[in-house]
């Protein structure tokens, strides 16, 4: 009995994202989100996704650096889109208009996935697009969301994939986000070589935190507890007791518990945990020092206490962590075939006002690059 060979599978369509900026927009971060794209082109030998730079009236526009950007197009330009990328940065609650919101509303009629970048989040929570999310902004931004957009789920995390919702904080957070996302697209092999390529020694998950200064959060109207926690956090080796802490600043122990609770929602044991735990996932990231060095180096006595206590906080043991096993995880946004399938409507027989997209003309430049189709992609 003789099988006819199968036909080779036809590569998916390449992704297009458009990213949004907003006025003031940070220049870091919109460029940690895109040259991850670029890199999963390259590395793939051919185009996986394509970007776009949109305003609302497709003119220059202004990051927080003071530079110019001349966008591919203005959000009239009926583009086919996968995703839309809100870009924000200084003063969102002043860039955000009306037009914007207008905007972001109908692409979440058409199914489109939404994202933001820095403090992007606030335009797509004014739109009412983030109400029952997990949401994550720039830590500078978070109080003034949580006041204004209460039905958004803010939480400190470095970015957030919530179903089709995908928001990163600031920095080189978006960076994290879109290897995340084109792990669960295309494969980890990819993610990690976009990853050695950046010189980045690993990628952060969804798990990991923004450090918010706590100054930010208590002002200069707790100058005890700023003292304790800095105290705290001097000491992880060698845990402080409670009632030498509070010794130290001169209030009771029951003092000491009030502060916690009333500012930080937690007591002062559990907040000193959280620290300790927090500085063992760093090393065990970070460095290759052994587990037992890693309970000893966070104040821990014994090793198997050290795991319960991690297991209770990440979800995982210490040895998972550093094998890189994921704890429990959040639905794979749909694929490119779910959602805006007709991306051949990016032709030019179609739109002819239509812009190019970059990632043609760098993938063609990156031809004779050594990494040039050094992952292969499977389907």
């Amino acid at each position: 009995m003789t099988t006819r060979p199968q036909a080779p599978q036809k590569p998916a369509a390449p992704q297009a994202i458009g990213f949004l900026l907003l006025e003031n927009f940070t220049l870091f971060s919109l460029a940690s989100a895109i040259e991850p794209l670029r890199m999963a082109n390259q590395l793939a030998g051919r185009e996986l996704y394509r970007w776009f730079t949109l305003t609302i009236d497709g003119e220059p526009i202004s990051a927080s650096d003071g530079l110019k950007v001349t966008p591919d197009a203005a959000t009239t330009v009926p583009l086919a889109l996968d995703m839309v990328v809100v870009c924000g940065g200084v003063g969102p609650s002043r860039a955000v208009q009306r037009e914007h919101v207008i905007w972001l509303q109908g692409q979440a009629r058409l199914s489109r996935r939404l994202g933001g970048i820095c403090t992007g989040s606030w335009a797509l929570a004014k739109a009412g697009l983030l109400d029952g999310y997990e949401t994550s902004v720039h830590w500078e931004c978070l109080a003034a969301m949580q006041e204004h957009f209460p039905r958004a789920l803010l939480t400190t995390r470095l970015f957030s994939i919530d179903r089709d919702r995908a928001t990163a904080s600031g920095g080189t957070a978006p960076l994290d986000m879109m290897l995340t996302l084109i792990g669960r697209d295309h494969g980890r092999e990819l993610s990690a070589g976009i990853s050695e390529m950046f010189i980045c020694d690993r990628v952060r998950g969804e798990q990991d935190l923004q450090r918010v200064p706590l100054k930010h959060i208590l002002g200069t109207t707790q100058p005890k507890l700023l003292e304790i926690v800095a105290l705290m956090e001097a000491n992880l080796e060698e845990p402080i007791e409670l009632e030498e802490l509070a010794a130290y600043v001169g209030v009771s122990r029951r003092q000491l518990e009030r502060l916690f609770q009333k500012y930080l929602l937690c007591s002062p044991s559990r907040y000193y945990l959280k620290l300790r735990l927090t500085r063992a996932r760093q090393l065990l990231k970070q460095t290759s020092i052994s587990i037992i060095e890693v309970a000893s180096a966070c104040g821990f006595v014994s090793t198997p206490h050290f795991s319960k206590c991690y297991r209770e906080f990440f979800g995982q043991p210490p040895r998972d962590e550093r094998l890189g096993a994921s704890p429990v995880r959040l639905p794979v946004p749909p694929s490119c075939e779910q959602v805006g399938s007709n991306l051949e409507l990016l032709s030019f027989e179609v739109f002819p006002a239509e812009p190019v997209s970059f990632a043609v003309m760098a993938l063609d430049q990156a031809r004779g690059e050594p990494t040039y189709a050094s992952v292969s992609i499977r389907y």
